[in-house]
């Protein structure tokens, strides 16, 4: 038994001396590098999508031509600038060129940060490819399906309401609105890899999640005020919602992968 501790010693320490040691201007020249392989990245994504903006803005504007047809208008949109159709354009190619090269960005991500994970910490790399991806693309998908055409409606039955009004959204508006709960949900939705990193280098674990639940509420349904974009309750609580399951979700995750539990695991 003292032989099986020693040897659990010396493969700690020597994965320890496998962590590379790097200064700080070394930190921040893989920083820079990864900085520029990401913006390359995007780049190139933004190029990808620039000949199908049609396509893709075709796909973007269903939400609100369905809101506006529910509440019995005309479904069109308006421009008031002669600069707004070449900006449509330009938000639309970039936005979609994030979704598109987000796995390369998030590729960088990962060998930013793996240099400070021991060996057996570094097999999480597929994981961690596949769940930031499929999380950040859920998170754009529920806001586009869920929260965006529910808002459209809330918001245009609104503006019926008031007589001798007339409805006229602007492409510029709307795509600008659009964009911003699409990669506001994408980024909230990454709240599990998160913690899961926190946890994994010990930072935090499930007993301070568990305690700090009531003011995690608290911040998600702040964030949720900001990014919805409708007042009423019921269009923040359903966009909070995701954000507490995401939350307790990682509660188990972080149970799993703190330092101190594994330690119980490999001793038992």
């Amino acid at each position: 038994m003292l032989d099986s501790a020693v040897e659990r010693v010396r493969g700690a320490v020597s994965e320890r001396a496998e962590l590379p040691n790097m200064s700080l201007l070394e930190h921040l020249e893989e920083l820079r590098k990864r900085v520029i392989l990401s913006v390359v990245g995007i780049v190139v994504g933004f190029f990808a999508c620039w000949g199908l903006w049609r396509r893709i803005f075709d796909f973007m504007q269903q939400p609100v031509l369905k809101a506006m047809a529910r509440n019995h208008l005309d479904p069109h949109l308006v421009y008031t600038n002669p600069m707004d159709p070449f900006n449509l354009q330009v938000k639309i190619a970039l936005v979609a060129g994030i979704f598109l090269s987000c796995p390369w960005v998030l590729y960088q991500i990962w060998q930013f940060i793996s240099p400070a994970l021991y060996r057996q910490e570094k097999k999480y790399v597929l994981p961690f490819l596949f769940s930031t991806v499929g999380l950040f693309l859920a998170g754009g998908a529920f806001g586009f399906y869920v929260v965006y055409p529910n808002a459209l409606t809330f918001l245009i039955h609104q503006g019926t309401e008031i007589q001798n009004a007339q409805a006229m959204i602007t492409i510029n508006e709307y795509v600008s609105l659009l964009l911003t709960i699409e990669l506001g949900l994408g980024i909230v939705f990454e709240l599990p890899i998160l913690i899961f990193f926190l946890a994994l280098m010990g930072i935090v674990d499930s007993r301070f999640l568990i305690k700090n639940f009531r003011y995690a509420v608290l911040i998600m349904f702040i964030i949720a005020a900001v990014l919805t974009p409708t007042p009423d309750v019921m269009s923040m609580t359903a966009f909070a919602t995701p954000m507490v399951i995401l939350y307790i979700v990682s509660i188990g995750i972080a149970h799993l992968v703190h330092p101190k539990k594994r330690k119980e695991r490999a001793a038992a």
